[in-house]
Parts: C-alpha cells; structure tokens; sequence
C-alpha cells in the first residue's frame, strides 16, 4: 500500500508528533476555546469569541511554544527516557537531533510573530514563557520541589496568558486555576515515582530520589486534602452547573488514587496512579461544557 519513502516520511512524521506530544497539544487548545467560551468571556457573544483573530494568535503561539518545549525537554531527556521509556524513546529518535533543535528555534520564532500580532505585552509574555521553559529543562528540573513547582506553573501559564486578555478578574476562576494547579503536582510527583530508575542513573534530584517514596506518598497525600480545599468552594461557594458532577466523580477517582497510592510499589503501579490522575485532568476540561450546556444556544 506505502512504498518505502512514503513509510519512512510517516514515520518521520509519527516521530516529530510523539517528540511534541501533538495529542497534549490539542487537549490544551481545545482547553483554551473553551475556557475562553465558558468562564473567561462567557457574558461576550459566541461569535466574537470563536472568531476572534486575537484570541486565535494567543492559542496558536501556546501551542508553539508547548510544541518547542517538549522538544527540547526531549533533547535534554534522551538519555532517561532510553530507560524509562523506551518504546517511546525508539520512536523519538527516528529524528535527528539537530532536526529537533532546528524545530524548536522555528517554532519559538513563530510563536514570538504570532504574539506580535496581539500586543507587545504578548511578545515579552511569551519570550518569558519560552525562556522558563529552556530553564527549567537546563537546570531546575533536576530540584526536588523547584522542578515539580516549576513545572506546574509552566504548564498553566498558557491559561494566565488567556486569563491576562480577557482581563476576568472573578474569584470562580482563582479557584479552579488552584484546582488545576495541584492536580498537575500531583501529576508531577506521580511521574517522579514512575521514573525513579532512570532518574537513579542520571542523577536526577526529584523528590522520591532524594527524600524516597514514604515522603513522596505523604506528599501526595497532603496535596489530595488541599485539593479538597478548592473541590469544596466550587461545589459549594460557587455555581458550576452540572460540573458539579465532574468534582464529584473527582473526589470518588481521588480516593481510589489513594487507596491505591499506599499499595504501589512498582513502576506498572505508578503508570495506574498517573493515568488516572491524566484522566481527571483530560475530563476536567472537556466537562466545562457542563457549566452551562444551553450556553451556545443562548449566545448566537
């Protein structure tokens, strides 16, 4: 069906989506729209919303400056995820390394062109962006506590950039950015306690490494009671709609988490924990329809 330039061009092609994790990329995007659509300019018209050129600049240069950050948190990782992942990391490396590093200077380029359509402010918003994201993979990501903290801020940042145009200062959405924000820590020390061997090996200095996995699962514990803290306010304090049904099945998957956090022992048991912790997240985002579902019908 494929002759043998078209296969490796799909691999290629495979290759680079796996490097940029193009499938994370999208979930973020589609997170952006509807973010913008439901609680950061939900009393705007729909249509000035979806069409907005702007808004569109600001999506599209998140996703080139998320697309460039895997590429080079995937150059300075070859060598762990060899070990951590290898499958994935077989696929990766399909790409030339310089073929990578000439993505990633293209894409923060472009990234930088598209933010300069919005506003000056966008462009050092994003130069910022790209430049903690380099830090972080060159030096911080090897800390215990900074490179988990670094992290979480890092993968928000792309909401705070719609967050600043829209300039929707309700405290509803203080309350679910704290939300997100301790579910992706805890996503991250997750990950920790899945990489532990190749982290081991190459010296990285994460928190199970360092202070071991007894104070990692207490870790993890607090940051579950803490999350109960915004889970409360927004079922509660505030109006969510039928997202209520989504923190609720959140604190159901959280105590399963739990429950299962102190069993784990092995990798396999950690892949379990951070893949239910994804799945929250991933939920999270396409259940904010459920803010208001009549929300298209009444804004056309």
């Amino acid at each position: 069906m494929f002759n043998r330039r078209q296969k490796h061009i799909l691999l290629k092609f495979f290759s680079m989506f796996s490097v940029v994790r193009g499938y994370n990329i999208l979930i973020v995007v589609i997170a952006q729209y509807l973010t913008s659509v439901y609680i950061l300019a939900h009393d705007k018209p729909l249509k000035k919303v979806l069409f907005d050129v702007n808004l569109l600049m600001l999506v599209l240069a998140s996703a080139a400056t998320i697309a460039a950050g895997y590429i080079i948190n995937n150059f300075y990782d070859s060598e762990k995820d060899l070990i951590n992942r290898p499958n994935k990391s077989k696929l990766d490396r399909l790409i030339s390394q310089n073929t990578k590093l000439s993505f990633y200077f293209v894409l923060n380029f472009a990234a930088v062109i598209m933010a300069s359509y919005v506003s000056f402010n966008a462009v050092l918003f994003f130069s910022f962006y790209i430049f903690s994201i380099w830090f972080y993979s060159h030096k911080l990501k090897k800390l215990p506590f900074i490179g988990n903290l670094t992290s979480a801020v890092l993968t928000i940042l792309p909401f705070f950039a719609i967050f600043l145009y829209y300039k929707n200062f309700e405290t509803v959405i203080f309350v679910h950015a704290v939300f997100l924000f301790l579910m992706i820590s805890m996503r991250e020390l997750t990950k920790d306690l899945e990489n532990m061997k190749g982290d081991l090996l190459l010296n990285y200095k994460t928190i199970p490494i360092v202070y071991g996995e007894k104070a990692s699962k207490i870790m993890l514990t607090l940051l579950i009671v803490l999350t109960s803290v915004p889970v409360y306010l927004l079922l509660r304090r505030f109006d969510v709609g039928h997202m209520d049904l989504f923190f609720y099945l959140s604190v159901i998957l959280l105590l399963i988490f739990l429950l299962l956090l102190w069993k784990s022992k092995t990798k396999t048991h950690y892949l379990i924990l951070h893949n239910i912790l994804k799945f929250i997240i991933v939920a999270g985002v396409f259940c904010i329809v459920l803010i208001n579902v009549n929300v298209v019908l009444n804004r056309i």
